[in-house]
């Protein structure tokens, strides 16, 4: 049914060639034209990072120089903040499947978000920090899937990549004023850990209110449902038994049930594999960045603008990205830009110091980034139909989450073990071996066909 687009809010869904035919560039215009819901959600995100990354800008930091630890510690706390929130994620997306109310889901992750910034401002110790950390974690596992149905569900489905990069685009400038956020406070007060926490609450609360009050309530499932119901007379094709769709009241959800059986897809289960095996070499970031200072041994007080040069970057670049991914295939673009991460870890791993490979090896992860997590996304959303999409998406980002756990906490072994320069060159080296298996992985036939258009087609 290639006549067929997702409505935006408020709109009827139907066939896009009527208005096509006498306005030629109109249905350019409304294919190319990102939905106000994203921009929302964006705004949100944008809200919500601000609180989050503020403070795990200062996580490194505050674990191996204010409370004296070993990088093998680190490397188990960022083990943990990556894979807390990952199993919950497929839970997340399996509620929102099930109930059609992606939003609700959503609200409940951001809020407990909001929760533990309360926590913070109480909290003393490693042990209570590190566990609300982790809830927050597990409020981001939660909100993340919901969100990111929400996000296909308002866009047009060639349009997928773009619509992604731009609420990433929000997402990320937020990211990146969080830790700029963290860098004036400690700039201003050098043990100023609980001003950044109230700075954190504030803008997590705006981000809820921002979600409850101004993004619309989509159902997902529903108005798929719906649209393959109502077009079926306009397709040339009988009602089928038992459709409820002109009856009083509105539909009556008979439609496709939940169902597992995605995982048997076999471009599902190469894209998770292709996850999977990426994740295992994709150690945090906050290693690049202190290998950055183990070399070049710059103030601590600068190290939280290490995230704001990466995410600076990632924000530029994922619309533009994202707009690439639709146009040149958005498995190609995943795969190909691990590549640039091998260049970030050269980087950090090269006996060059002073600012020209700091600056590449920022540049690089933020390129890396925009090439890799909302492509991610977007590509899942396209595998998979409507009923079953926060769910596939959910679980992509969990094998993701859970293998760069595993390699995060690995990697802090291997760095104590061999030390700084050579653990990063193994890195780069496995990540080098692994690009062009992955892309073999991921070859042949078009991955991002929407599986609802695909599967209403008349035959």
């Amino acid at each position: 049914m290639s006549g067929l687009v997702r409505a935006a809010p408020g709109e009827a869904s139907g066939p896009t060639s009527a208005p096509a035919r006498g306005r030629p560039d109109a249905g350019r215009r409304r294919a190319g034209r990102v939905s106000s819901t994203v921009v929302t959600l964006g705004v949100v995100s944008f809200l919500t990072d601000v609180s989050s990354e503020a403070v795990a800008a200062i996580l490194p930091l505050y674990v191996t120089a204010a409370l004296g630890m070993s990088v093998v510690a680190y490397g188990i706390v960022d083990g943990l903040v990556q894979g807390a929130g990952a199993l919950v994620r497929v839970a997340g997306g399996w509620a929102a499947d099930r109930t059609d109310r992606p939003k609700w889901v959503a609200a409940v992750g951001y809020g407990l978000s909001a929760l533990t910034r309360v926590g913070l401002l109480f909290a003393s110790g490693l042990p209570g920090v590190a566990s609300l950390v982790v809830a927050d974690r597990v409020g981001k596992g939660i909100r993340t899937a919901p969100r990111d149905a929400l996000i296909a569900a308002s866009s047009n489905p060639r349009n997928l990549g773009r619509s992604f990069g731009v609420h990433r685009a929000l997402d990320t400038a937020g990211a990146a004023l969080g830790p700029l956020l963290a860098f004036v406070v400690l700039w201003a007060v050098p043990d100023g850990y609980t001003t950044v926490f109230v700075v954190s609450l504030g803008a997590a609360v705006l981000g809820v209110g921002a979600l409850v009050l101004l993004v619309p309530d989509l159902r997902p499932r529903r108005a798929a449902w719906l649209r393959t119901h109502r077009t079926r007379e306009d397709r040339g094709l009988p009602k089928c038994k038992g459709c409820t769709c002109d009856a009083p009241g509105g539909l009556e959800l008979t439609g496709r049930p939940f169902s597992w059986a995605f995982l048997r897809r076999g471009a599902t289960v190469r894209l998770l594999v292709v996850a999977g095996l990426l994740g295992l070499l994709t150690v945090g970031d906050g290693f690049v960045y202190l290998a950055l200072q183990d070399r070049d041994g710059f103030a601590t007080q600068w190290f939280p603008l290490l995230y704001v040069g990466t995410n600076a970057v990632y924000m530029l670049l994922a619309a533009p990205v994202g707009r690439l991914a639709d146009r040149v295939g958005r498995a190609r673009v995943l795969v190909w830009g691990h590549l640039l991460l091998v260049g970030a870890y050269a980087c950090a791993a090269a006996p060059f110091p002073g600012a020209t490979t700091t600056v590449a090896a920022l540049v690089l992860l933020g390129t890396f980034y925009a090439t890799t997590d909302g492509v991610l996304a977007a590509l899942t959303s396209a595998l998979v139909p409507t009923s079953v999409r926060a769910t596939a998406i959910g679980t992509a980002q969990t094998v993701t989450a859970v293998t760069r756990m595993v390699a995060s906490a690995g990697f802090g072994v291997l760095w104590y073990a061999s030390g700084r320069v050579d653990a990063l060159w193994i890195a780069a080296a496995a990540l080098l071996v692994a690009v062009p298996v992955c892309a073999y992985l991921m070859r042949g036939g078009r991955l991002e066909r929407d599986p609802d258009l695909v599967e209403e087609a008349p035959a």
